[in-house]
This record gives C-alpha cells, sequence and structure tokens, in this order.
C-alpha cells in the first residue's frame, strides 16, 4: 500500500493542509489493476476535520476495493475558497500520479460527511470555474482535471436558507457571509455539470436538517441529473459509520440500522461505473 502524506497548500491554507493516500497495491497476479479512488472531506462544521470521519471510512472503501485518500483541509480561520482550492489540488495530485498508483483517472469520486459534504459538493458544482482552473496553473482546456466523476454526500450541509446550519457557514465565509452565502447554497448551484450522487441522511437529525438533502436531490432531480438518496427514521447527526467502529468514547453515534449506508454506496459505485 502506498500510505503517505503530501502537503496541501493553497493561498492562505493553514499549515497542517494534507492529504493522506491509500493506494493499494498492484499485481500482475490479480484481474484488477486501475481502481477507483474514493477522496475523503471528513466534517467538522469548517471548525476541524472530524477523525471518526477520516480514515475509519477511507478504510471501509478500502475493503471494498476501492482505493481512498483523505483531505484534511483548513478549516476557520481559514475561509472560503481556501478549502475549495484544496479539495481542487489534492484531485488534481492524484490525477497526475494516475498511472503510478494504478488510480482509474474517470472513477475519482468525492465523499463528504456533514460540512465535509458541502465541500465534496463545492467541487462538484464549481469545478469547471475559471478561478479553480487560474490557481492551479491550468489551461482553459484542463479543467476536466478537477472535475469528480460522482458524489458521496453524507448528512450533509447544503443550504445557507431556513434550513442552514448556520455554524459551518459562519466558519467558511466570517463577515462575506451576506456576499457569498447565496452562491454557496449549493441546491441553487445545480447545472448539467453538476456529477451524479449518492445521499443519505437522517429523519431525526437535530444539526443538520434532512430539508439540506432534500433541496438537493429536488435541484439534481428538475436537472435531471441521477441521484440515489436514503432517508433512515432515527439516528442523529455525525453518525460516520453509525457502528461502533467510529462510535465516540461517551457510547454515541451508534445506529446500527444506518449501517448499511456503504453497502448501498458501494452497490451505487458499481453501477455507476458500469454506466460510464
Amino acid at each position: 500500500m502506498i500510505y503517505q502524506t503530501f502537503p496541501i497548500q493553497a493561498e492562505d491554507s493553514l499549515p497542517d493542509a494534507r492529504l493522506i493516500t491509500y493506494i493499494q497495491d498492484d499485481s500482475e497476479k490479480m484481474a484488477i489493476h486501475n481502481r477507483p479512488l474514493v477522496l475523503i472531506c471528513p466534517g467538522g462544521g469548517y471548525g476541524y476535520t472530524s477523525d471518526r470521519e477520516a480514515e475509519p471510512i477511507a478504510m471501509a472503501f478500502l475493503a471494498k476495493g476501492y482505493h481512498a485518500a483523505v483531505l484534511r483541509y483548513s478549516c476557520a480561520p481559514a475561509r472560503y475558497p481556501t478549502s475549495l482550492l484544496e479539495l481542487a489540488e489534492a484531485i488534481l495530485l492524484i490525477r497526475k500520479n494516475a498511472g503510478k498508483w494504478h488510480v482509474d483517472e474517470d472513477k475519482i469520486i468525492v465523499q463528504g460527511c456533514s460540512a465535509g459534504g458541502h465541500l465534496a459538493a463545492c467541487l462538484g458544482m464549481f469545478w469547471d470555474e475559471d478561478f479553480l482552473a487560474e490557481a492551479l496553473g491550468l489551461k482553459d482546456t484542463e479543467h476536466r482535471l478537477l472535475q469528480p466523476n460522482g458524489m458521496i454526500l453524507c448528512y450533509p450541509v447544503i443550504t445557507s436558507g431556513e434550513f442552514a446550519h448556520r455554524g459551518s457557514f459562519q466558519n467558511l465565509l466570517g463577515d462575506r457571509e451576506s456576499e457569498l452565502g447565496e452562491k454557496l447554497s449549493l441546491e441553487k448551484q445545480v447545472s448539467e455539470k453538476t456529477p451524479k450522487a449518492f445521499i443519505w441522511g437522517t429523519f431525526s437529525d437535530g444539526s443538520v436538517p434532512m430539508e439540506n438533502s432534500l433541496l438537493l436531490v429536488d435541484a439534481m432531480r428538475r436537472a435531471n441529473i441521477p441521484v440515489e438518496y436514503h432517508l433512515f427514521p432515527r439516528g442523529g447527526h455525525g453518525l460516520a459509520l453509525a457502528n461502533r467502529l467510529t462510535q465516540t468514547s461517551d457510547g454515541r453515534h451508534v445506529q446500527e440500522e444506518c449501517a448499511i449506508w456503504v453497502e448501498l454506496c458501494a452497490n451505487w459505485l458499481e453501477h455507476l461505473f458500469d454506466e460510464t
């Protein structure tokens, strides 16, 4: 396995921003050579990146046969677009090393929990914007290098409107919330260039209401972009794997019926790739 840490430094990045790779070894004895990769953005309200939503989720996708990478992106006091620039740099780094790492560069999926879901979806909405290409020194014809091939969004922060998780937007935007809140209300940014998505959450999430996901699902449906959405009736926010592997030290964040999301997602990924 290529287990390696790469510094990720965009303008205004914090010193510890980094990408950790979990690249499975290639073998001529095996039929699979180039594997899809899941690029993971942990949650944490843009105030920190959660350990529970980082390596444990990478391990779950490794067990399903995927490469994985975890982005420890800059959080407050870093502001938008720092974390988005870091995610763009991370996916560019992966594509530049795709041959050496045996990554299928047309099968790179961004995954995120909570505010990490907002970050992953930001790349899904804005990957072709000129400011990202310019910041990374790409030519106009190279926008595609920043395009995710799909999104996995776990109880994501999406809207800056009525059902917003205000703390996430305050951490992300600071005193620019009135200026940029509308742009970063992602249900309003869906276009024909938005990737397909797998989304899940819970009815009883008291931190990021389920309407965040519903608004995005509705917008994608209107844009005719396929999306798979699962709403579980019970479970609080921040479930991660929803089983004992990501249980908190105080015994919370276990909701066993939600743990099936990894299996459901793996099935979605297989069918997504069958269609591409």
